[in-house]
């Protein structure tokens, strides 16, 4: 094999079998259960990375289905979401994802720079609620419940929801074990199809993990739970801040 060929080839490792394939990724009947609740000030702000700034003490602890997606298939996802400012700008910094499958774990970490790691999420309902586990190992570290279906809501306040900018921090060490790339990541979802919302009454507890630390971002009050079923894409991010910028 040339350099040529190899510089030709080469959008992610292994060389000659990738582990996720290029994209664009649409993701159809994407399902997501989300309980926003409040915690304590000290503790999130402790885990924003600046120029990022804190909004209010409100998380959302988000399970997400993903039975059709290109390239990476059928899995389940769950993580945690910090509402933030950039510049003025309202968004999202993606706190912690623990997800089923290799590819989109290898995909995230390496495009945009999702902080995935390999755990066993499930989202599914059962008689009259929607109700999400997340497991690391054999234990159970997070518990979501919430009626199924209780009340519709307008799509379009789901839509301007989900069309908001999101924020990633990228960290790739370089061979001898220092940081190489180190950035502040935006991305948006894109082509964004509602095709259900609700909300109602929902709950949501966090156990503590030495190695998934859900619970270091205590529930003090359950603020909402919404249930969204939709089509999007997911779009290819962009650099907003370079930490290692001379």
């Amino acid at each position: 094999m040339t350099e040529s060929e190899v510089k030709e080839r080469a959008f992610a490792m292994p060389l000659t079998s990738p582990a996720f394939a290029p994209g664009p990724y649409r993701f159809v009947d994407r399902e997501f259960l989300i309980v926003t609740y409040r915690t304590d000030p000290d503790a999130l702000a402790a885990v924003i990375p600046a120029p990022l700034e804190m909004t209010d003490p409100i998380v959302k602890f988000e399970f997400i289905r993903m039975p059709d997606s290109t390239g990476f298939g059928d899995y389940t996802e769950s993580g945690q979401v910090i509402p933030v400012r950039f510049n003025g700008e309202s968004g999202g910094y993606v706190h912690a994802m623990y997800l089923d499958d290799m590819a989109p774990i290898a995909g995230g970490r390496e495009i945009w720079g999702f902080p995935k790691k390999l755990a066993s999420p499930q989202l599914r309902v059962e008689k009259d609620t929607i109700g999400g586990v997340l497991r690391y190992g054999p234990v159970p570290i997070a518990v979501a419940t919430m009626g199924y279906k209780y009340r519709a809501l307008p799509h379009d306040k789901i839509l301007a929801s989900l069309s908001a900018p999101n924020y990633l921090l990228k960290i790739i060490p370089h061979v001898d074990g220092t940081v190489r790339i180190c950035e502040l990541v935006r991305y948006f979802c894109e082509d964004i199809t509602i095709k259900g919302a609700w909300d109602g009454p929902a709950a949501l507890e966090l156990f503590h993990h030495a190695l998934a630390p859900v619970a270091a971002l205590p529930v003090l009050e359950v603020i909402s739970g919404v249930h969204i079923l939709s089509d999007l894409t997911l779009g290819l991010g962009t650099v907003v801040h370079d930490y290692l910028a001379a």
